[in-house]
């Protein structure tokens, strides 16, 4: 697994905002879509994955599938 940018801007922004919406979501009172359980945890997990992954702009999955939406993969 290389550790080359491959998570282009729209790519970026998408999972940057549904981070942030999933992790207000489950966790801010008054929000919670998912409850106080497992399943509010799990959608804060994802919106931490999803916030890691467009602020790195790195998705360890598109690495190991060989998928890249950043135009410039050499950086």
């Amino acid at each position: 697994m290389s550790n080359k940018m491959n998570v282009g801007s729209i790519d970026r922004a998408l999972r940057l905002a549904a981070g942030i919406v999933l992790l207000a979501l489950a966790f801010i009172p008054g929000l919670q879509a998912f409850g106080t359980g497992a399943l509010s945890w799990i959608a804060g997990i994802v919106g931490l994955v999803l916030l890691a992954t467009g602020t790195l702009r790195l998705c360890p999955l598109y690495s190991m599938l060989g998928i890249s939406t950043s135009p410039k993969v050499d950086r």
